[in-house]
């Protein structure tokens, strides 16, 4: 499956030059070899007779999720919630003049990249090297890494592959006189034969997250860049989820802000050479007021590149981000579908008030909210009714805890189906993920690298 040359550590990778080549397949074509990947202990719940059957045997099968010989706790992701959701932001897009970079760290699933892609997304967005290295090993060509790289070991490989690929685009910020030093004495001593192209980040504010904090720090960076062989400046970039306090003129102020600084910049005749100007933001809370600024975006003197990045919206959730979508706020563009459901079993009824689940934090995301207790499957005769009256109240490693209201139906053996919070912490718990229909029926495995 993927390619040869993924390894477990960068000292482990040899430079590109040293390799016959970087990948130049699609990563549609790439990702295919993920279906020859055989099924072992290695999956959490994939049915025991399934053993060494590869993913596409027993994708073929589509085996039905409750009767196929799935064990529990399993973790399903709705095809056709995840079909609706690629579609949605795919539109809204195009209809706001966005290119779209949707952050990949939320999945880590190749395949969903290539969808991704196929549905019109610029590139891939990644947060640290590691990250990279798995978009590379699938075929991705555009990669905006939203940090700032100072790592030298990683430095080398990035240099490597941009010499041995010259499709191969990489943007990632900075932010520090400091990290633009490091970064040209490591692409310097590594012999990099292209510059680098790099985003100032503008802070969001005071106590915010990473980001240069003033207009003079960042034009100090700048300046930083503009002396560095080895580096080219091609826009302005941050977070506005990280905006204080925020609210819909807060987060609209700051991202004026950060459109001020990319016109001073290029009046200033900073993106030289650049062919088009950066401008990026936009995370899963607040891409609206992001399309509605970078609307206002005045002309300059290269075209601009507004590049959203957000990524959680591939499953969505039933938690954290139901409540802070921006189709809340404008409800007529659309609406996200939660796509994760996590299906636990009754193994201990101890009080006509209290109940336990086979599922715990190895398997549920829990750092924002609890799962919820959304449908029960009977383990009698089938039947699927609401959750009423069944609630989750914690989590241990392997328990749920629930509490059942007088007259609750639960009895041991039942499955209990979960809405969950913050996909980015439910992905990584699971690495084959089982891709179901409607009907309960196994269409596919989603794969995710972690």
């Amino acid at each position: 499956m993927g390619v040869a040359y993924v390894a477990t550590d960068f000292e482990e990778l040899p430079l590109a030059a040293e390799r016959p080549t970087a990948p130049t397949a699609s990563p549609a074509s790439l990702t295919a070899g993920l279906a020859e990947e055989r099924v072992d202990h290695r999956f959490k719940a994939l049915p025991p007779d399934a053993e060494g059957l590869t993913v596409a045997a027993l994708a073929a099968e589509r085996r039905n999720l409750f009767t196929g010989g799935f064990t529990t706790p399993v973790l399903a992701l709705s095809a056709e919630s995840v079909e609706h959701n690629l579609a949605l932001l795919e539109t809204y897009a195009e209809r706001h003049g966005l290119a779209f970079a949707p952050h990949g760290k939320t999945s880590m699933a190749p395949q969903l990249f290539a969808d991704q892609l196929k549905r019109g997304a610029w590139g891939i967005t990644a947060a640290v090297p590691h990250q990279a290295r798995v978009y590379r090993a699938y075929g991705i060509g555009h990669i905006f890494l939203a940090n700032e790289l100072v790592d030298p070991v990683a430095l080398r490989w990035l240099a490597g592959e941009m010499s041995a690929d010259p499709e191969f685009r990489f943007i990632c910020y900075v932010d520090s006189v400091r990290g633009v030093e490091l970064m040209e004495e490591a692409l310097s001593a590594a012999g990099a034969t292209r510059p680098v192209d790099v985003v100032v980040e503008l802070g969001a504010g005071e106590g915010a997250r990473t980001g240069a904090r003033t207009e003079a720090d960042c034009a100090a960076v700048a300046d930083a860049v503009a002396a560095a062989g080895s580096l080219r400046l091609v826009g302005v970039a941050g977070y506005e989820g990280e905006v204080p306090d925020a609210e819909p003129e807060r987060v609209r102020a700051w991202l004026r802000r950060l459109v001020a600084l990319a016109a001073a910049f290029d009046a200033g005749k900073r993106f030289t050479g650049a062919g088009e100007i950066v401008i990026s933001a936009g995370g899963s809370a607040w891409f609206d007021a992001v399309a509605d600024v970078f609307a206002e975006i005045p002309e300059l003197g290269s075209p601009v590149l507004k590049l959203l990045r957000s990524g959680a919206y591939v499953s969505h959730d039933d938690g954290h981000y139901k409540h802070l979508t921006p189709f809340n706020r404008v409800p007529e563009e659309g609406a996200l579908e939660p796509a994760f459901r996590l299906w636990a079993q009754v193994v201990s009824r101890p009080t006509g008030e209290q109940a336990f689940l086979n599922a715990g934090k190895r398997d549920a995301a829990y750092d924002l909210d609890l799962p919820e207790a959304q449908v029960v499957r009977s383990a009698r005769d089938g039947s699927v009714r609401p959750a009423t009256g069944i609630t989750v109240t914690g989590l241990s490693d392997q328990h749920t805890w629930v509490r059942t209201e007088a007259g609750a139906e639960l009895e041991v053996g039942d499955w209990v189906g979960m809405g969950l919070s913050h996909p980015c912490t439910s992905f990584d718990k699971w690495q084959l993920i089982p891709l179901v229909e409607a009907d309960g029926t196994v269409s596919d495995y989603i794969r995710t690298f972690f």
